[in-house]
């Protein structure tokens, strides 16, 4: 892909690739449950048709946050540019902001990521002051502010991916194209940027051919590093990057044998960092997972078998029993309902590389989602597909698509912190369930510390003196919780 123009016009090799399918039918043999909890489309004015990235975001309140890059309503009372929405973990949908496709932007693929501020922050693909896409801030009740507009010149053009906040409370990004002007036929192959809550914006990398262009999502590292996966570089077939906060990029790996990348990174409880691509030899390619350890050893862990396996992986997440889940965008067994014939699939993988499917999507319980699931702090997995459902609303040929819940055993609740790093001193926020102020008691690798409960579901407490990095627990009414990741605490 040698530009964000060439991905979206056609039958796009970045962004209309990674269509995907998500909801199946439940295994008999594990005790697993699904639940469709909205049908896009059931409503005037809803988001429509959901798409990658999409990433959903839970908010301090417990409720869950994102975009649609088509519906909502524009001032005409018309189905319009994409929309920002607020659903309850019990499926009740509210649409927060509308976008108009003029200063505000059009088209937020990105979805959404949560502030230790509070708000949200997202990208749109489309619109602001010169039409090359924004970075907006919208607060839980829906007001949005536009930060900064991208004029696809040395600042970039067309961001889709969402944002990471970085140890220095500033927020870090990817836009597709600008740049370079020489780069990618004139487009410019993309840059990464830093942007503050107020707006402050700077670029600290613009790619170039060999060392990747068009780069996705960026994720923190432990170390206080970012890393991503870009197309091109020495291969053409995509490379994984590590860069620092001021800018210093070092390529960990390129691809090759036709293995090429355009889906984010997650970085395991090990400490290795994990991913999909989906494509792969032949001529269309069917995806698979791999794992590169710090020292930069790449194994394929699994290839996707597109009948059975399901085919296109979009992303990864880890979930707190220490697995891996994902969706593919298509395949799995033949269904004329769905695009291709196939509905895709929903699975899970293990540090090791053992795979299994979970579901096997259908028409009605979902088609086509491009967003890899998110773990609320009570264990249940979430996401969104692109079509299906039954809510048909103005999608003219296919459903609107739908947001469903997905339920294991294996993974119980559980407490988010923002952020996962921090001094003596410095206070830590904590998204959960339950909490109850006198009540509730907080632990810092077995250092104790002094809640503040704001709300049953959110908490803040500082880093005790004797802390030390490790698990932190919530203990509350009786029911301890762990934080589903290591609290790092720095000098």
């Amino acid at each position: 892909m040698n530009s964000m123009r060439s991905m979206i016009s056609g039958a796009a090799a970045v962004l209309g690739a990674i269509l995907s399918v998500l909801l199946i039918s439940p295994q008999p043999a594990r005790a697993q449950t699904e639940s469709v909890l909205y049908n896009f489309g059931s409503a005037n004015g809803d988001p429509l048709n959901p798409m990658y990235i999409g990433a959903v975001a839970q908010g301090q309140d417990g409720n869950l946050y994102s975009t649609a890059d088509k519906g909502g309503l524009d001032s005409g009372g018309g189905v319009c540019c994409g929309a920002v929405f607020k659903i309850t973990p019990a499926g009740s949908l509210t649409t927060l902001y509308d976008f108009t496709g003029g200063d505000d932007g059009g088209t937020p693929l990105s979805g959404l990521t949560l502030g230790t501020d509070g708000n949200f922050y997202g990208t749109t693909l489309y619109g602001g002051t010169s039409g090359y896409g924004t970075i907006f801030k919208i607060t839980p009740q829906g007001t949005l502010t536009t930060l900064y507009s991208f004029t696809d010149g040395n600042d970039g053009g067309y961001p889709s991916a969402p944002l990471v906040e970085g140890t220095d409370g500033s927020f870090y990004g990817t836009a597709t194209e600008g740049g370079q002007a020489s780069c990618n036929e004139g487009y410019g192959c993309g840059t990464i940027y830093t942007i503050s809550p107020t707006g402050e914006f700077a670029v600290i990398y613009q790619f170039d051919l060999t060392h990747g262009t068009n780069p996705t999502s960026l994720i923190l590292g432990t170390d206080g590093n970012f890393y991503g996966t870009a197309g091109g570089g020495a291969t053409d077939l995509g490379v994984i990057f590590k860069i620092t906060p001021a800018g210093k990029l070092t390529v960990l790996h390129t691809f090759d044998n036709d293995e090429s990348v355009f889906t984010p990174l997650v970085q395991g409880s090990d400490g290795n960092f994990y991913g999909v691509s989906n494509t792969g030899p032949g001529s269309r390619g069917h995806g698979m997972v791999f794992k590169l350890t710090p020292s930069r050893k790449f194994t394929i862990l699994h290839r996707m078998n597109p009948t059975t396996d399901g085919e296109e992986p979009t992303g990864l997440m880890q979930a707190t029993d220490g697995n891996f889940y994902g969706v593919n965008s298509y395949g799995g067994p033949a269904n004329s309902s769905c695009m291709d014939a196939s509905c895709g699939t929903l699975f899970e993988i293990t540090a090791a590389g053992d795979f299994s499917v979970l579901y096997y999507f259908n028409y009605t319980t979902g088609m086509a989602p491009e967003v890899a699931p998110f773990q609320h702090t009570s264990g249940v997995l979430y996401a969104d597909t692109e079509f299906g459902g039954t809510g048909k609303g103005p999608c003219s040929t296919v459903t609107c698509g739908v947001f469903y819940s997905w339920t294991s055993p294996s993974l119980p609740p559980f407490v988010s912190l923002l952020p996962y790093s921090g001094k003596v001193g410095a206070i830590i926020e904590f998204l959960g369930q339950g909490f109850v102020q006198g009540e509730t008691s907080v632990s810092f690798n077995g250092t104790p510390a002094t809640p503040n409960v704001v709300s049953s579901t959110y908490l803040t407490a500082a880093v005790p003196n004797g802390a030390t990095t490790g698990p932190v627990t919530v203990t509350t009414s009786g029911v301890e919780l762990t934080s589903n990741k290591i609290f790092r605490v720095t000098p």
